[in-house]
């Protein structure tokens, strides 16, 4: 199982950055978090493109015992490691890769800029550290990076592209511009062949309605003019059928790659590789939900909701063991860790804590467990470990707050319950990365 270092790497990228780099560049952090996230799958994927590179691998290990990560806004941009590293891995791509993403996230390109050395200083940082941590040489940072080289395309945000940042699609991931000039060939080859035998048609249909209207104007001295008006106007129409489909399908060419499928609109001269966007997702919003009298924030059906509802209707106190509970968990809908680390909380996640706190305050009387998840990427048992010291995280949060005596567990479960693929996208593989409750007797 590959391990994803874009998952790393977000540890070192969270919100407290994003807002200390929103005031310090004078940006909004809507735009500094859509540049890191178009930023990020770039600078991996140049890595990846780059693995073999002696000069590559020795940046990652100067990296690593640099001391970048702990200075990555005031020390990126002067760093001579990412300097040399940015200009061997995307040459004189790197003003278009600037500029692409400035036009793409709304931020200036003096910012752009100054993020693609943050985000180059995470990374080289992350893959450091992990290679050190995880006593990996040469050829072990190599493979690690070339293993990226198939989840890279499927992170990029809808709206970028290789293309758009002037790389080439062939430089990155082998014969992936091949295939696409391969298909758009056969393609063209196709509709030219449908148009000519259109046209041939046309062509033919034309000539027998001026032999037919000849052949009335002799024997008939001309006849009704319907006789050869009502066939034209018919093989008009047909003609302007037949052109129609001929110019659907120039345009609704469809082709699939090996990493990923795109959709390429085709014509007589260039084929256009672009991505789908997704359905955007409903948005959540946080209401008032009543806790005897007391209103707490969450979301109407979310956690706090179905546990109050739950413990009211008297399906803790009418549970007659812990069998009658153990399948029911409540998924936290805010309390998220940052990547890679078991002791420190995304920001926003202490809010919901809280609410928890007050329910099991006005219900002493309940008792619960409390377990860790993570996806399906990386090593089992340092999944299992790290699910482990999430839950005893919170446990200890908890009993600090004054209802440990009702949290009566911590577990952690790795990918154990992981619904999602491991080669699925990051965003798809979120949703088995959480932490949850159970009610316990």
């Amino acid at each position: 199982m590959s391990l994803n270092v874009i998952d790393l790497i977000k540890g070192q990228l969270g919100p407290a950055l994003v807002s200390q780099a929103a005031s310090q560049f004078g940006e909004s952090e809507s735009g500094i978090s859509k540049a890191i996230g178009g930023l990020l799958p770039a600078v991996v994927g140049g890595l990846a493109n780059s693995a073999d590179k002696p000069g590559v691998v020795d940046a990652i290990t100067q990296a690593s015992s640099s001391g970048i990560l702990g200075n990555l806004l005031g020390g990126s941009s002067s760093n001579p490691i990412i300097s040399t590293l940015l200009s061997s891995i995307f040459g004189d791509k790197v003003s278009g890769l600037v500029n692409s993403i400035a036009s793409f996230s709304g931020v200036s390109n003096t910012t752009a800029g100054s993020l693609l050395n943050l985000v180059t200083g995470a990374t080289v940082g992350t893959v450091g550290k992990y290679a050190a941590d995880n006593n990996l040489g040469a050829s072990g940072i190599s493979s690690l990076l070339n293993d990226q080289k198939g989840i890279i395309s499927s992170l990029l945000p809808a709206g970028l592209s290789l293309a758009s940042f002037g790389l080439g699609a062939e430089n990155w991931f082998g014969q992936a511009k091949e295939t696409v000039s391969s298909v758009t060939s056969t393609a063209k080859d196709n509709i030219s062949e449908g148009v000519a035998t259109a046209r041939e048609n046309v062509s033919e249909g034309a000539r027998e309605i001026r032999e037919q209207f000849n052949n009335n104007n002799d024997n008939q001295g001309g006849g009704s003019i319907w006789k050869w008006l009502l066939p034209l106007l018919l093989l008009i129409a047909a003609a302007y059928f037949l052109w129609k489909q001929c110019e659907k399908k120039q345009t609704t060419t469809t082709t699939t790659t090996s990493d990923s499928a795109t959709t390429s609109s085709t014509s007589d001269t260039a084929a256009t590789v672009t991505t789908a966007t997704p359905a955007p997702a409903t948005a959540k919003t946080d209401e008032n939900i009543d806790l005897n009298g007391v209103m707490l924030k969450g979301y109407k059906g979310g956690m706090e909701d179905q546990m109050i509802s739950f413990l009211k209707s008297g399906g803790y106190k009418n549970a007659a063991d812990d069998s009658a509970l153990k399948d029911k968990w409540y998924d936290f809908d805010h309390v998220n860790f940052k990547m890679g680390s078991s002791t420190e909380l995304e920001t926003g996640s202490q809010g919901q804590l809280d609410n928890l706190v007050a329910i099991l305050k006005a219900f002493p009387e309940a008792k619960i467990k409390v377990g860790g998840y993570t996806d399906k990427t990386g090593n089992e048992a340092s999944n299992v470990k790290l699910s482990k010291a999430r839950a005893e995280f919170i446990k200890a949060a908890l009993a600090k707050a004054g209802v440990g005596a009702q949290v009566i567990a911590a577990d952690g479960y790795g990918s154990q319950f992981a619904k999602v693929d491991a080669k699925a996208s990051d965003a798809e593989r979120a949703a088995d990365r959480k932490m949850s409750i159970r009610f316990a007797k």
